[in-house]
This record gives structure tokens, sequence and C-alpha cells, in this order.
């Protein structure tokens, strides 16, 4: 597919408002049809507009692989129907927890979840049930919120420039292609600028050649 550059509703971090997976994205009820279409060509999959507890950062509150959609328990029963409807094969489930930001604080591919520690055994158990992956507790550099500052797909991570020789080396050892950057013009929170999957991604306008040359690398975007 590819790498582009983009808003939604005209702010640069695209993921906040989206996430994706290799199978399908989640969009933003307010995304208009030509922000779903970058998205859905670059991510080579189809784009489920929606809101979770009638806001628009569905890219903050939702986490999801190919096998499940995880939601915080604010979620109402018309947006969990309107994604079983959109999204049949897809595990759809809600997770009672005050870490209710769940992209925020969950790194996730269709093989492993990075977690922030501060979630309990049994809220670990969830995430690792409904995703059907296994289930790591820990920060990256010194944040936990580690989906917000993070980007990972199924053949690549992307960390941000506070983490440290440590945590280099052990996003090597997840087997992955890995590289180091910030995003919007130098950004931290890279996961937040940024919806990808194994085939491209999309990422805030603000993003630099030198930065999308990083996420690329990482991702392993040819």
């Amino acid at each position: 597919m590819g790498i582009a550059k983009a808003t939604i509703g005209n702010n640069s971090y695209i993921g906040a408002f989206a996430l994706a997976t290799d199978s399908y994205a989640v969009v933003a009820a307010n995304s208009t049809k030509s922000e779903r279409s970058i998205i859905e060509e670059n991510l080579g999959c189809k784009a489920v507009p929606t809101t979770v507890d009638g806001s628009d950062l569905v890219g903050v509150y939702a986490i999801a692989n190919a096998r499940g959609i995880l939601l915080p328990e604010m979620a109402d029963r018309v947006e969990i129907s309107l994604l079983k409807k959109h999204l049949p094969g897809v595990v759809v489930d809600v997770i009672p927890t005050g870490l209710n930001a769940l992209r925020n604080n969950i790194l996730a591919n269709d093989k492993l979840a990075i977690i922030n520690p501060e979630y309990s055994r049994m809220e670990a158990g969830k995430i690792g049930e409904t995703l059907g992956v296994e289930v790591i507790k820990r920060r990256i550099g010194s944040f936990g919120t580690v989906g917000a500052n993070n980007i990972i797909t199924n053949k690549g991570i992307v960390v941000n420039n506070s983490a440290t020789d440590d945590d280099i080396e052990f996003a090597k050892g997840l087997g992955l292609q890995v590289s180091q950057t910030t995003a919007n013009l130098g950004s931290l929170s890279i996961g937040l600028s940024a919806v990808a999957n194994s085939k491209g991604a999309v990422v805030g306008d603000q993003t630099t050649g030198f930065e999308l040359a990083r996420i690329s690398e990482g991702l392993d975007i040819e």
C-alpha cells in the first residue's frame, strides 16, 4: 500500500481518531469520506466509522487486532452492536477498568500486547483473552502509556525518542523491524500521530520527511 500524511477534522494527531488492524480500521464518526478513503487506500482495509461513549476519540478508547476489539465499559449498546454488525467474526467485548483510554495504555498486534504496568492481573487477563495474545507489562522509556507513545504492527515497531537502550533491545527481541523517532514535528506521542498496519501507514500532516522515513523504516513499509 504506502505511507501518507493527513489530518482528521484538521487535527494532525490522527491516531486519536482512528486505529487499524490488517483486517479493518475504526475511525471517528465525524471523519469525512475523503479522510476515511486515505486510510483505506494506504492501509488496504475497510474503515468503520463509530464513536465510543459518544466520543470521536476512538483511537484513544478502543484497542484492536485482527481477532478482537476491546472497548471501555462506558461504550454503549448501540456502538457495540454497530461494530458487531460491520465486523463479523471479530470478537467485540468491554472491560471495566479505571485505565479506560485503552489504546493509550495498550500497544498490540496479532501476537502480543504490551500494556501499562498499572493494569491489574485480572485486567491483563481480559486483554489477552479478547485479543488472543501474550500480554507483557512494561513501560517504554518513561511512559506507561505505551500505545500513545509507540507504534506496532505485525511487521515492525517504532519507539519514541525517550526509549532506552534496554527498550530497544526488548523491541528487537520481539522479532520485528525496529526504529526510533518522533512524529508531528518532534512529538513523543507517535502512537497518537499515526494509524498503521502491516500494509501501510497514515501519519499526521505535521510529520517531517525525516520522521516519515524513520516510521516507514520501522514498520517495514516499502
